[in-house]
């Protein structure tokens, strides 16, 4: 008898991400709806790959993030459009307005830090190390957003999702 278990017919792992995916395309059109306001001290942290398909920002911040980003919506945000398959939003960076537009696909982390609330997502390519992503460091927003992405123990909400990839 053996311990392993047996491949699955249903791609369950798909499944379960989309499902979470789908959670924050529900948290932002609530903002969305309501004029773009935050309610109470909510913000959010969303980790993403910048070189996804159908992921669209400005070259200097494409060059400066060749990989992965994280932006924070939480005081300095505008335009907040959201899809069925993703989000667009218009943020500051040094000063200089910026128009992003990330599918939900491409999110690799999604942390709401005012009540400890944290989603992370696989990668779309080969794993990632979390912990080593620098928010984009748009204008006015806190920078705590590495040691909340990964930290559970202290009895936050993230949930992390990984079925692991045969190889």
């Amino acid at each position: 008898m053996t311990d392993t278990p047996p491949d699955s017919l249903i791609p369950y792992d798909e499944i379960v991400q989309e499902a979470l995916r789908a959670v924050v395309g529900r948290v932002l059109g609530q903002v969305e709806t309501s004029g773009g306001e935050l309610p109470g001290a909510h913000h959010f942290y969303i980790t993403f790959k910048t070189g996804a398909p159908g992921v669209s920002v400005p070259p200097d911040l494409r060059q400066r993030f060749p990989d992965e980003m994280t932006i924070v919506l939480q005081n300095k945000f505008w335009d907040l459009i959201v899809t069925d398959e993703g989000f667009s939003v218009g943020l500051s960076f040094n000063q200089i307005p910026a128009k992003l537009e990330v599918p939900f696909a491409a999110i690799t982390a999604f942390v709401d830090p005012a009540v400890d609330f944290g989603l992370q997502f696989q990668a779309t390519s080969e794993d990632e190390d979390l912990e080593s992503q620098v928010p984009a460091g748009n204008d006015g927003e806190e920078r705590e957003v590495a040691s909340r992405i990964t930290s559970s123990e202290d009895g936050s909400n993230v949930v992390s999702v990984d079925f692991g990839k045969k190889k």
